[in-house]
C-alpha cells in the first residue's frame, strides 16, 4: 500500500533517524527508498568509497526534461555536549514551534519534499520533480557531487535546483566559497630553558595562526568590491577552531597541528589564498630550519566547496520568486551545495524553511508556520509543473 504522510508526519520519522554526519545514514534511505517504492517511484544509490553512507535520487513524474531539482542533505550535527530540554530525536511542539535535531537543518525541506510526492504523482505533472538527498553535507558538502554527476547521467535535464537550506522561504542567489588547509608544524624538542637550541611548534604555529588575523585586519580595511557588497562581513575571511600541540610546558613542542578555514568572496579565488598561506609557510619553515634543519612543516589542502554566484536571468531563481513572491536580495556567508548544482551546469538557488540561526544549536526548532509556508511552496510547484 503506498504511504502517505503530511510534511508534519514525515519530518517526524526522518528526524528519528540519528544521521549524525560520524554514523551511517542507510538506515534512512532505506526507508525513503521503500516509501518511493510504494509509490511507483525508482530512486538510485550513490555510495560512498566505504559503502558505509549513499546519496539517493529519484525522478518523480515523466521522464523528461524541464523539470526542478529538489536538493537536501541527510545528515545533521552531533547533540553531545549540548544541553536539550527534549530528546534530539523526538520531534516535540511547543509554542509553535517544532523540536529536534534536524528540523530546521534541514530535514525540514526534506520531508516538504517527500510529502509531496503523492501529491504530484495524483495531480498528473508534466515535468518531473527530482529528488536529491546527500551524506556528509555537514562536513564538508563532501556527498553531493557524485550524486549531481550520477543525475546528469542517468536522468533528464532539470530546468532549476532549489538546494532547501533554511532561508525562511526566501530566495538565496549567493553565497561565498570555502576550502581549509590542514597544517602540521614539526618541532624540535629541547627543555624550555634552552629554548634558543630548539623549535617549539606551538610557537611557530602561532605565527600563522596570527598571519590569519592580519589578513582578516587588510580585508576588513579594503574597499568593499561591488561583488561583494551584500555578504555579512564583505570580505574573505580566515579562521583557526581547533588547535592540538604540546606537551608540557617546560618542553618545546614537537607537533603542533591546526587547520585554516577560507571562506571566500566572489572575486577572490582558492587559488590566490592557498598561494597565499603557503608562501608564509615557507617563510616560517625557513626560520625553523635555520635552527634545527630536521624541523619543517606539513600542510594539506581539503578540497573546497565553490560559492554560489548570482545569475543574472536565472531560471531557478525566477521560479522560487514566481512562488513565493519573494522579490529581496539575499546572499549568506556559509556553504551549501548549490555552488556544487551551479559548477555543474545547473541553474540553482537557495530557498527552504526555518531560520539558520537554528542550525547546530542546542533545542533546535522550526516554526510551524515555516513548515506551512514551504507546504504552500510545493503546492504551487506541482501547479506549475502541471502546466502546458
Amino acid at each position: 500500500m503506498p504511504q502517505i504522510y503530511s510534511a508534519r508526519e514525515m519530518l517526524e520519522k526522518l528526524v528519528s533517524f540519528p544521521t549524525v554526519s560520524s554514523e551511517s545514514n542507510l538506515e534512512l534511505v532505506d526507508w525513503v527508498e521503500d516509501y518511493l517504492a510504494s509509490h511507483g517511484v525508482k530512486s538510485h544509490r550513490v555510495y560512498n568509497a566505504e559503502g558505509t553512507k549513499a546519496n539517493l535520487y529519484a525522478n518523480v513524474g515523466p521522464e523528461v526534461e524541464g523539470g526542478v531539482i529538489l536538493s537536501g542533505h541527510t545528515d545533521v550535527v552531533p547533540v553531545e555536549g549540548q544541553d536539550w530540554d527534549t530528546d534530539p530525536f523526538t520531534v516535540v511542539e511547543k509554542d509553535g514551534k517544532l523540536y529536534g535535531r534536524g528540523t530546521c537543518d534541514m530535514k525540514g525541506f526534506d520531508a516538504l519534499a517527500l510529502a509531496a510526492v503523492p501529491l504530484a504523482l495524483k495531480r498528473g505533472i508534466k515535468r518531473p520533480i527530482q529528488i536529491a538527498l546527500s551524506y556528509d553535507e555537514e562536513v564538508g558538502c563532501v556527498g553531493a557531487p557524485d550524486m549531481i554527476d550520477a543525475m546528469a547521467e542517468h536522468m533528464p535535464r532539470a530546468s532549476a535546483a532549489v538546494i532547501g537550506e533554511p532561508s525562511m522561504m526566501k530566495a538565496v542567489s549567493g553565497h561565498k566559497g570555502a576550502f581549509g588547509i590542514r597544517t602540521h608544524v614539526h618541532g624540535f624538542e629541547v627543555h624550555s630553558s634552552l629554548i634558543h637550541t630548539g623549535v617549539s611548534a606551538v610557537m611557530e604555529a602561532a605565527k600563522l595562526i596570527d598571519w590569519a588575523n592580519q589578513m582578516n585586519a587588510i580585508n576588513a580595511a579594503a574597499p568593499v568590491p561591488p561583488e561583494a557588497a551584500d555578504f555579512v562581513p564583505p570580505y574573505t575571511t580566515l579562521h583557526v577552531g581547533i588547535v592540538h600541540g604540546g606537551t608540557a610546558n617546560n618542553i618545546t613542542a614537537k607537533d603542533c597541528e591546526f587547520g585554516l578555514f577560507i571562506r571566500c568572496v566572489p572575486g577572490d579565488s582558492f587559488d590566490y589564498w592557498t598561494k597565499a598561506y603557503l608562501d608564509k609557510v615557507a617563510e616560517v619553515e625557513a626560520g625553523m630550519k635555520a635552527i634545527r634543519p630536521e624541523a619543517w612543516i606539513e600542510t594539506r589542502v581539503t578540497k573546497g566547496v565553490p560559492g554560489l554566484k548570482p545569475e543574472k536571468d536565472g531560471a531557478a531563481e525566477a521560479l522560487v520568486r514566481r512562488l513565493t513572491g519573494d522579490n529581496s536580495t539575499n546572499v549568506v556567508s556559509y556553504g551549501t551545495e548549490a555552488g556544487q548544482y551551479q559548477e555543474r551546469g545547473h541553474s540553482a538557488i537557495i530557498c527552504g524553511p526555518g531560520d539558520i540561526a537554528q542550525a547546530h544549536q542546542p533545542n533546535e526548532f522550526i516554526e510551524i508556520s515555516q513548515l506551512e509556508a514551504g507546504e504552500q511552496f510545493m503546492h504551487r510547484l506541482i501547479d506549475y509543473l502541471s502546466e502546458d
